[in-house]
Parts: C-alpha cells; sequence; structure tokens
C-alpha cells in the first residue's frame, strides 16, 4: 500500500542533487527556519518545534497545541544515486549525500523527517516530511551504504559489490535478492543515460531527468505554512515551483507533485 507523502519546503534549497521522482514531492516555501552548529540542533530549535507543531496538525487530526513534537536520537546521513554513477565516471560512488535527516514525533505517534543542510551559518532545515522514511530505511541498512533511486520512489542498500532492496519498490528493480553494483549500474544507466546534465531531455526541462542548473538557489516561492484547515494533502499557501539549484542534478520541487510513501 502506498499514501501520498506530504514535503513541507523552507529556505535554503540548495541541496538534493538526484533523479526527479515520478510524481515525487509537494514543495512550498516556508518561514525561514534558524541556522545551527549541528543538524540535531537546528532540528530541536524552538522555531523548528513551533513549524511542526503546525505541520502535525494540518489535517485536524489534533490541536496545534497538544501536538508537544519531539525530535528523537541522531540525525542521519540521506544519499541519493548520483549521476556520475549513472555517467559511469571511473570511481564514482553509487551515491551521495544530499542532507541529513532527523526524526520528529507528535503526541498522537504521528512521524516527520527533518531534512537538514549545511550552510554558510550552519545547519538548517529545509524540509519537513511526513514519516521517517529517510531515517528507517538508514536503520534497517545494517550499516551498509543505504540510498534512494528517487525515480522509482526506490531504497536500497550497498554491501561490497551487491545491492540489496530494502522496499518493493526495490525489489521489482532488482529482484528481492538483489543485484551486483556493475548489474545495478548497467540499470541505471540505461533508464537514465539519455536524461543526464546536458542531455536533449534535460535541455527541454522534461520533468524526471537530469537539469545542468547553477549551484545557486534559484527560486524560493513564498506561502503560509499548513493549518488544520488547509485541503489537498494539508499543503497550503504554494506560490508556485521551488527549482533547488545544486550543480549536475538538480531535483526540481513541483508544487503539484507527489512523493509517495510505504505505508
Amino acid at each position: 500500500m502506498t499514501t501520498m507523502r506530504t514535503v513541507r519546503t523552507a529556505t535554503a534549497l540548495g541541496l538534493l542533487t538526484a533523479l526527479v521522482a515520478l510524481g515525487a514531492l509537494p514543495a512550498a516555501a516556508a518561514e525561514g527556519l534558524p541556522a545551527a552548529p549541528t543538524p540535531e540542533q537546528a532540528a530541536s530549535a524552538p522555531q523548528t518545534l513551533d513549524t511542526l507543531s503546525r505541520f502535525f496538525a494540518r489535517d485536524g487530526a489534533l490541536a496545534r497545541t497538544a501536538a508537544a513534537p519531539r525530535v528523537e536520537g541522531a540525525s542521519v546521513p540521506v544519499r541519493i544515486l548520483s549521476p556520475d554513477f549513472v555517467a559511469g565516471k571511473p570511481g564514482a560512488p553509487v551515491a551521495r549525500v544530499e542532507f541529513r535527516a532527523s526524526r520528529a514525533v507528535a503526541s498522537d505517534g504521528q512521524k516527520a523527517s527533518l531534512w537538514t543542510v549545511k550552510q554558510a551559518g550552519g545547519w538548517q532545515v529545509v524540509n519537513i516530511a511526513t514519516g521517517d522514511d529517510e531515517i528507517r530505511y538508514a536503520e534497517l541498512g545494517g550499516g551498509g551504504l543505504v540510498f534512494r533511486e528517487p525515480q522509482i520512489d526506490a531504497w536500497y542498500v550497498q554491501k561490497g559489490t551487491k545491492v540489496l532492496p530494502l522496499d518493493e519498490d526495490a525489489v521489482r528493480a532488482v529482484g528481492r535478492n538483489g543485484t551486483s553494483l556493475a548489474a545495478y549500474r548497467s540499470r541505471v544507466a540505461h533508464a537514465y543515460g539519455d536524461k543526464l546534465p546536458g542531455s536533449a531531455y534535460a535541455r527541454k526541462g522534461a520533468a524526471g531527468g537530469y537539469d545542468a542548473a547553477s549551484p545557486a538557489v534559484s527560486a524560493v516561492s513564498a506561502a503560509e505554512v499548513p493549518t488544520a484547515t488547509d485541503g489537498a494533502g494539508g499543503v497550503g499557501g504554494v506560490g508556485g515551483t521551488v527549482a533547488a539549484g545544486a550543480g549536475l542534478g538538480v531535483l526540481l520541487l513541483a508544487t503539484t507533485a507527489r512523493r509517495r510513501r510505504r505505508a
């Protein structure tokens, strides 16, 4: 069973170098959250917790004043399939760290993933997403290199020369017993090799491919934090498409898109 995953996008979106997931991420810009020396401090800052209270109360499941959000455990690195690996660059790892994620929990048991990136002034929360996929799959990986192939919303763990599935989307891609790292590279090269930076596919801006934007943040639209009266998955006040620039492989966050979450 899959459900839609609400993603709350804040400022400073210079991250997420990746393939665009087909139906990937609903996004809207929120007020800036404070930077902090560590990801954990940014995640547990009072302003972040206040935003989390509104996030957890967005569909009326509980009152904002009763949300009592807390951040559990340490943050984890989140890796996304690398365009260099897809292109066959010698020595390129299968995935690279794009941000860190922390698990937030509300008083009624709702969970959310806080995405943080390092800015000039410290670590800053840039996304709040329903569920705790990023942390949960990192735990399931058992110490291996866990990464996501966003085009098909699949999670894997690399252990030595093997790529093993962590969810059903990955099972459909590589089988329940996984595949070799070399075979996996052949698969993603075939699937996405014509969508890398500089390709005709990327130049025409087709959703689902790589884009070669500048490292600077391209644009951030203005919007309010969702409230209990918001509809359409609880993301309110969407002001347009948010473009996140991070060099090769920029992930464009469309306000109408959705990233699936395994329930």
